[in-house]
Order: structure tokens, then sequence, then C-alpha cells
């Protein structure tokens, strides 16, 4: 990414509190069945002795939402190079926790320089559970951020408060299907047909589609047929604490 004229912070940025607890996180691979090969790391937050997300987002609150949202992105950068990503890394970020797109980047590109991990590498998830204050700030975060040359997803697809009303409003390079969309979706001929309208759709509006939470090898036969390619679950790898777990590549 080229060099561009630094940006003065917002008042948030300045004025913010401390977030006063520290986490850590974990790493699930996204895989990609073309070839067999990394797509991306998602990174989890973990506490700071492995524990659970819910052990730390418990104590995320309005006070400290923005706070917590800019050390997610620091912390997973910053793992990330020290564990020599070979590929994209994921980030969840929270919309209500951005407040002037172009400005709440600068600590994520600042992190980025400093441990020499490529922008171009690092997508941003929005998850669809959490609901929006507001879809036309949405649409100008996701607009900012491809216009830096990030990639953006919808995470949790299917599963919150919009489903396809929110690609009518903007649209990412990639969603995420839920996990309740493809569990058991080998024995579902109603998840079967939900699935493949969801994929038509994309399709036609360029967009990437990865499959979450896949635990069977029957989900995965299944999802294979539909035309599906990245996928991310229990069958292939559990998130690691600090680390890059091994793929358990399907056989054949």
């Amino acid at each position: 990414m080229s060099e561009q004229t630094p940006i003065p912070p917002c008042s948030c940025c300045q004025d913010g509190q401390a977030l006063g607890f520290d986490f850590s996180m974990a790493f699930q691979p996204i895989v990609d069945l073309r070839d067999n090969s990394l797509y991306a790391y998602e990174a989890l937050v973990r506490g700071t002795d492995g524990s659970g997300a819910a052990s730390i987002l418990g104590r995320v609150n309005e006070q400290n939402r923005y706070a917590f949202d800019q050390a997610c992105r620091v912390k997973a950068v910053e793992l990330a190079a020290r564990l020599q990503m070979p590929c994209m890394l994921s980030i969840n970020f929270l919309p209500n926790a951005v407040y002037q797109a172009a400005t709440c980047i600068r600590a994520t590109l600042q992190a980025a320089r400093r441990v020499d991990f490529p922008t171009e590498r690092i997508i941003f998830e929005i998850t669809e559970k959490e609901e929006l204050v507001d879809k036309e700030h949405l649409r100008g975060i996701i607009h900012e951020y491809q216009r830096q040359h990030f990639k953006t997803a919808i995470d949790d697809f299917g599963a919150g408060y919009s489903g396809l009303n929110l690609l009518a409003e903007f649209q990412p390079d990639i969603i995420k299907l839920d996990m309740a969309l493809v569990r058991s979706i080998d024995t579902d001929p109603v998840r079967q047909a939900i699935v493949q309208g969801i994929l038509g759709v994309c399709r036609v509006l360029n967009i990437e589609v990865i499959a979450e939470g896949i635990e069977t090898p029957g989900e995965l036969r299944q999802l294979l047929g539909l035309g599906i390619y990245l996928f991310q679950g229990y069958l292939f790898a559990r998130p690691a604490f600090e680390a890059l777990p091994e793929v358990n590549w399907p056989a054949g």
C-alpha cells in the first residue's frame, strides 16, 4: 500500500480511556480446497490464560468498546507477524465502535507497518449478529476499507438481523455462511435450497463464500457439491492459542 498523507486522529483516539484488561488470540484456519492451500487464519479473542472469548467479551461495555476494538486489531496483527502467518489474516471488528473509518484504521496500519505485516493480507469481518446502529455508517466503513485495499467480510451470514437485505446496502468481498445453515446440510433439503439461493446471489455479485463450522465429512461433501471451496471448522482444525494449528486435510 502506498504511503498517504497522515490523517490526524479523531477525538476518540486522542481522548479514549485505557482498556484496563489484557487478552490474547487463538487462530483457526480457513482452507481453500481447490488446491488444499491456506486461505486465511481467523483471529479469535481469548484470555491471556487461553480461556474462552466469553471471559473477555463480558468485560466490554460502551465505555471501553472503542479501545477494545482497536486493541484487538493491533494484537491480531502483532501475533500474526510473530507467528510468520503465510496467508491472509481475518480480524473481527465492531462497526458500532468505529467512529470515523479513515481515522480509526490508523492504529491497524501503524501496527502492520511496525511489524512488517502486509496490509493487503488483512480481512475485516463484521458479524451479522451485532445489531447495527446506522447502516449508512457501516456502508462508509466498508467503502473506506475497500479503498484502503483491505478485504471485507460479513461473518455469521444468515444468523442475524438483516440477512440478504445487508447485501442490498453494500457488497463485501466475502460472506461466511453461519454454521446453523450448514449443520447437517447433507440430510436437510431445506438448508440445501437456502444455501444454493445464497450462492446464486453471491456469484452474480462476485462475492466469495466461506462455509464455517464444518464438522462432518457429509457436510463437506454436500457443500463441495454446491460449489463452495473455502471452509472453516473443527473438521479441519480447532483454534490454537497463540499458534497456527496444523490442518487435517480431507483424504482423496
